[in-house]
């Protein structure tokens, strides 16, 4: 009987989809770490390694997530820079 390295079970969710719109409309370098580790989720899998790959899942997930909340920061930023000189020049003729 021949024996195989292959995992029983369905691999990880690769989280691509939250990789992908990430890179589109958050933050893209970010962006692309994310979908580097997205795509090596089925190969380590095929490769057998199932720790492995739950690893590039979680990875995969954590740098959309931290795409998505640093362009969350920026865009509050930006809003804050353009009102801050929104007020300033409102009020500079009051002097």
């Amino acid at each position: 009987m021949e024996t195989t390295n292959q995992p029983i079970g369905t691999p990880p969710d690769n989280n691509l989809v939250w990789a992908i719109l990430c890179t589109v409309l958050c933050c893209l370098p970010l962006g692309i770490v994310s979908i580097i580790k997205a795509t090596k989720v089925k190969e380590l899998w095929a490769l057998g390694d199932a720790a492995g790959a739950q690893k590039a899942a979680d990875d995969a997930k954590k740098w959309a997530i931290w795409g998505a909340a640093a362009a969350v920061i920026v865009w509050v930023l930006y809003v804050i820079f353009f009102v801050v000189i929104g007020l300033g020049g409102a009020f500079a003729g009051y002097n």
